[in-house]
């Protein structure tokens, strides 16, 4: 057997169901292994696409997500989405094929380029495939993007023939979290407040319950979206799409914890949103994690789950008693009704902002226009949202019905990687309606993937926030009086363009014109809607003036 067969066997083995990729000569045994193992292959346009695919499916199906590229050009094309994929701790192995000959056109430095972004670098060695193979799947499991190097010359090596079991994988002995500094600051607060972040969103029922045991309020950053949907104590996203109640109660609070959050500049406003009388704790499984944006007055160290229930323990054994979740009067019924009045952007005022972006075109608000969608969507839903200007819309006026509804590319800031990040998130629920919100700069940058879009023939609905023009350059640049040109563009029929790549499409400047999105809704859904919502663009999104002022 070649040691391209045996990697794909082995991957297979361990739990890889879908691989996301476009096939060159270098990737193709290892692709076909997968494949005959019994693997899916998802083809997508470009291998760009196909990194945001497999990033976008590892985050909403909770499992690894896997790249096959060709080496070279394939590896560079997917840099991009590999960066993005890497900086969110995002679980994938990347299939590399290395030309380590440094005179073949195919050659680059490929541990360094891999160093140089974040990931993980792993390479198969001919005499242990199955074992570098293995180990390279369990680390990108336990929360890394591995780029996994197949040699040109080592893939077609005959190797001793795999046909499992898979290796056992010895768990990691258990350290007791050191939980009695926290454990001392929860029961000395009356005012806390719980923010998770991206290495919380698989404890939701820990954090909850011992939210209840000492009457914390439930707060998130961006990434974990969606966790606590539901909770009648859920605050919301922290930071800059924080709501003005939100604002308000975080900025009142004596005690912080961020559970799996690193607390940067998005999530606290710059620092400003935690009052700085608060004490403010970091749980982490990494300590390397510790501090990196903000002083933190305790750490510690430990997969969230396991402290949060640490905590619960010697809460319910009544060394000091616990908490009365009523002691500082902060759960009350009437904060609750003030929650459940003010706790949604769609429940907050805003002025009007309309009129015509540009001379003699009709425009709809971006506001008015997400809440008019999230009336019509259906509530089991998967929201991916690219970056841009716009992204603050959908992020905050759509709802999502858990953490895995919600997937966020903004780790890299680079705008063009919702769509492909969608189509992966399709692929992993099909079960769910999965809603691409994508400014028009990033939907050109990635429309070359709806040729993937309509051959999958998955639930898609694509909204575009068209306000012709890089928004956030518009709004960054123009106050000061700076030239335009460079960013601003002509009016574009991107409807007409989805069309013919084989979807429907449908332009929107009022929300009249949303009623074709609802009888798409109510079809077989077996084509891409892709809506072209010709937003309004006076001015600037409140995150990114938010964002400017810290510059």
């Amino acid at each position: 057997m070649r040691v391209a067969e045996v990697v794909g066997r082995v991957l297979y083995g361990h739990g890889a169901r879908y691989v996301f990729g476009v096939v060159g000569s270098g990737n193709f045994h290892v692709t076909n292994a997968l494949v005959a193992a019994g693997a899916r292959f998802v083809a997508a346009a470009h291998e760009g696409g196909a990194a945001s695919m497999a990033d976008g499916y590892a985050r909403t199906s909770g499992t690894v997500g896997l790249l096959s590229v060709h080496q070279g050009p394939g590896v560079t094309n997917a840099l991009t989405g590999l960066t993005e994929a890497a900086k969110s701790r995002t679980p994938m192995v990347v299939l590399a094929p290395e030309a380590t000959a440094p005179r073949s056109n195919f050659f680059i430095d490929l541990p360094a380029l891999v160093t140089s972004v974040g990931a993980d670098f792993h390479r198969v060695r001919a005499t242990h495939a199955a074992e570098d193979a293995g180990a390279a799947y369990r680390a990108a499991a336990r929360g890394a993007t591995v780029v996994l190097s197949l040699p040109l010359e080592v893939q077609h090596t005959v190797t001793e023939p795999w046909s499992g079991p898979v290796p056992a994988v010895a768990p990691t002995p258990a350290t007791a979290p050191q939980v009695e500094p926290l454990l001392a600051a929860i029961q000395a607060a009356r005012r806390p407040v719980f923010i998770a972040g991206r290495g919380a969103r698989t404890a939701r029922e820990p954090l909850t319950r011992l939210a209840d045991a000492c009457g914390a309020l439930l707060a998130v950053s961006a990434a974990a979206k969606g966790l606590f949907a539901g909770n009648p104590w859920n605050i919301d996203v922290a930071g800059g799409f924080a709501t003005p109640l939100a604002a308000e109660l975080i900025g009142a609070a004596d005690l912080v914890v961020a559970w799996g959050s690193t607390l940067n500049m998005w999530t606290t406003r710059h620092g400003e949103l935690i009052p700085p009388s608060a004490v403010v704790v970091q749980v982490d499984h990494d300590p390397a994690a510790f501090g990196v944006n903000r002083p933190v007055d305790l750490t510690v160290a430990g997969e969230v789950a396991a402290v949060a229930e640490a905590v619960l323990g010697r809460l319910g054994a009544g060394s000091t008693g616990p908490v009365d979740a009523g002691a500082g009067g902060w759960r009350t019924p009437e904060l609750a009704q003030r929650i459940r009045d003010h706790g949604r952007w769609r429940t907050v005022a805003y002025r009007d902002e309309g009129g015509p972006a540009r001379a003699g075109a009709a425009t709809i608000d971006p506001r008015t226009l997400s809440a008019a969608l999230d009336d019509l969507l259906p509530p089991d839903r998967t929201v991916v949202v690219d970056s841009g200007n716009f992204m603050g819309y959908p992020s905050m006026w759509l709802d999502v019905p858990d953490v895995a509804g919600f997937c966020f590319t903004q780790a890299f800031q680079s705008i063009g990687l919702g769509l492909a990040s969608a189509l992966g998130a399709a692929v992993a629920r099909p079960d769910r309606l999965t809603v691409a919100a994508v400014g028009d700069g990033g939907f050109v940058m990635s429309v070359s993937e709806l040729v993937t879009a309509v051959r999958l023939a998955l639930p898609l609905l694509v909204v575009i926030y068209d306000d012709a023009a890089y928004g956030a350059e518009v709004h960054h640049f123009g106050p000061d009086g700076h030239p335009l040109e460079t960013v601003t563009f002509p009016e574009t029929d991107l409807a007409a363009i989805a069309r013919g790549y084989g979807c429907d499409g449908l332009t929107v400047r009022t929300v009249d014109d949303l009623e074709p999105v609802r009888r798409w809704l109510a079809g077989p859904r077996t084509r891409p809607l892709v809506v072209d919502a010709k937003v309004c663009a006076a001015r600037g999104s409140w995150w990114l003036e938010e964002a400017f002022r810290g510059h």
